[in-house]
This record gives C-alpha cells, structure tokens and sequence, in this order.
C-alpha cells in the first residue's frame, strides 16, 4: 500500500492492526463484512465485532495512540518499506490459503520475492557445524535454481541459509518474529540489513513491536505459507521447527527432513518428521524434484485467480510443444516477446511488457517449469536450443 495514497485507509488499516483482540481473522471478518478499511474500523468503533473486546482495546479504538500510528507512517514513508493488506492485489496469494491467515504484511525489500517460487530452511538455533553445512550448501544450490530462500532469521540454521542464498547471489526472505524495524537476536543486525537490500523482511507485526514467545509460532505459519516446500535440516523433538513443517503439511505444502545420527539429539525432530511421511532427502535434486507437481499446481492455480475473466488455453497434446498453446494467450505471448537470451529482472519484464509484477511471477513461474525459460538470482531468460 502506498503511503502517499489513501492515508484515510491506511491509518484506519494501521489503527485497527494495532488494536488488542482484533486479530487477523477477525480484522478478516471484519473487512468481509464491510469491504473497506475504513468502514471495517467504524464498525469496530460501533461494536459490531463477531466478540466482545475489553476495555483497553475499547479505549483505544475511540482514541488511538497518535504517536504510534505517526511512527508507523513514518516507517512505511522510507524507501521500499511497504504494507501489503489482505485486500491488496499485490498480497501474496499462497498467504491466503494458510489457516489464519494474516490481515497485513509489514514488508523491507522487495515485495515481488513474496511472489516467487520459494522454499523454506528451517531448523535448529542451537544447530551443529555439520548442520550448519548442510543448510549452507542447500539454499547456495537452491538459490542456484532459481528459488528463494526463506526462513525466520533465527540463530543456526536459519541465519546459515539466508546468508548463503545471498553469497550465491540469490534472493532470500526473512519473515519476523518481531516489527519490521527491530532485529531478533541483535547479533543478525547486519544480515538483516543484507536482507533488507538484496531480499525482503517480512512481519504481521507493526513497527516497534518487540519479540515474545507467542510471536513465533505465528512467525512459522508465515514462512510455511510463502514456500511451496519447508525443509527441516537439523530439529529436536521440542523445536520450533517442528511447528514450520506441520504448518506446512496443513497448508498442503511438501515437507522434507534431511536424516543425521541416531546418536545426535537434534537428528531426532528430523527422524519424527520421516516417520510421519516427510520426505528423506540427501540432494538438493530431490528437493527440486519433490516440489515440482505442486509447483505446476499452485502455478496455475496463482494464474487462474489473477485472470479476470479467466482463459481458457487448449491443452497441449502428449509429446507436443507448450509454446503453441501459451503463444495462443495474449498475455504469454507479450512475455515471451519480452524474453530474450540476456537474463532479465522482473521489473524489467514489467517495464517492457506492461504486466503486474504479481501476474509475471506465476507466469514465471508456468515457463519455467514447462522448460521454456531458465531463473538464475532473480532473472529471466529462454532456454537456449
């Protein structure tokens, strides 16, 4: 959301995120109900709320804070900080999908990463060297692939992956347990202003708000919702990350676990993971190879809510080549126009062909897993030959 644009809204939008009992399904409620902000904040003014709030968050719903409602526009004022709202186009659509989903996402960076095909490290903060490695050497190859790395900032595996996405020059996302100006531990301050530059930071929290044990799990439900596939590399039997990866199955996404010692404590979340049906892999390809069909899934599925009205493509028949039939679709055919040898950003495609960056990314996306064009650090290109 544009900070210059609509302020009405984006106050109301920000008042009502800081209100105490109005959590995101029932700001979604509310917003299903009234349509807009503003009108969704009035209704709360008047009551009209699925349950009763308490005096405080009464209190503050007929005199919000002005200071804090101030520092929140102040933040989203800066360079490349955003507030992307439920009702917004450019929300990501795999966050809808999630079981209590957030309202708003407070967003550094980026925004069209959150668009992209990611996959989420997690694991242990208290991880050992060889798990360290492991999740180093994952997100360095599957940055080399083209996906975005995502994870939750967090000592040990999740500092690991984020920095070696962004060495391999790859993209990487952090979503936060805390607002999107404080960084969790300290001692992540400068990856988090990498982040910032050369990904996205990513919080359901106003600015300001510090970190506390409930946050976290909500933080996991995040990062499990953005990624087609969370791979769990180090976990004991009472991580957090045990938490990401059922979000993730209840959300529909793939889980993987990479297996370690029957002697080593933190091998042990990962072998319970297995046991519950994750997939065991050794190689970044099986991770690749696993997301695949719910890649093409959720492709299409991303593709057909942002067509309006929707078209219909003649399929393809067996053994034939995709690009007749995508060449057919007006839209397919301005990208592929745009794309030449030289690999491209996304806002470059946009520039050139006029499309939304959110409609690019599932487009992108179709191509690329049909063969017909190759990512490499958030470019794009034809596949030679």
């Amino acid at each position: 959301m544009d900070v210059t644009a609509n302020r009405s809204g984006l106050e109301a939008w920000l008042i009502l995120l800081r209100t105490p009992g109005i959590g995101p399904a029932t700001l979604r409620e509310l917003l299903a109900a009234h349509g807009k902000a503003c009108a969704a904040l009035a209704a709360a003014r008047r009551g009209a709320l699925p349950r009763a709030l308490d005096e405080a968050a009464r209190a503050w719903l007929r005199a919000p804070d002005p200071t804090a409602i101030a520092a929140d526009l102040d933040w989203l004022a800066a360079p490349d900080h955003f507030l992307l709202t439920c009702d917004d186009e450019d929300f990501p659509a795999l966050v809808h999908e999630i079981p209590a989903a957030p309202a708003a996402l407070f967003v550094a960076g980026d925004t069209s990463l959150l668009w992209r095909p990611q996959v989420a490290i997690v694991g242990s903060r208290h991880a050992s060297q060889g798990g360290v490695a492991n999740a180093a050497a994952f997100a360095r190859a599957l940055a080399a692939a083209g996906f975005v790395v995502t994870s939750g900032l967090a000592e040990g595996i999740d500092g690991a992956a984020h920095a070696a996405a962004l060495d391999a020059g790859g993209d990487t996302i952090a979503v936060l347990g805390t607002g999107p100006d404080l960084v969790y531990p300290p001692r992540h301050r400068e990856l988090s202003a990498r982040i910032a530059v050369h990904g996205a930071l990513v919080s359901e929290f106003p600015p300001g708000t510090p970190g506390h044990p409930t946050h976290f799990p909500r933080r996991n439900r995040i990062i499990a919702g953005l990624a087609l596939g969370t791979l769990v590399v180090e976990a004991s039997l009472r991580s957090g990350s045990l938490i990401t990866a059922r979000l993730a199955t209840e959300a529909g996404r793939e889980v993987f676990a990479i297996p370690g010692s029957i002697h080593n404590p933190l091998a042990r979340g990962c072998h319970r993971l297995i046991r519950d049906g994750a997939r065991l892999v050794e190689t970044v390809e099986e991770v690749v190879a696993g997301l695949a069909p719910l890649a093409r899934e959720l492709g299409a599925r991303l593709r057909e809510r942002l067509e309006a009205p929707p078209r219909v493509v003649p399929a393809t028949p067996a053994g034939a080549s995709a690009r007749p039939a995508r060449a057919a679709d007006p839209d397919y055919a301005r990208l592929y126009a745009a794309l030449g040898h030289e690999a491209l950003a996304i806002d470059q495609l946009a520039a050139r062909t006029g499309l939304a960056v959110s409609a690019l990314s599932s487009m992108l996306l179709m191509l690329e897993l049909e063969g017909e064009i190759v990512a490499s650090g958030g470019a794009y290109a034809r596949r030679v030959g």
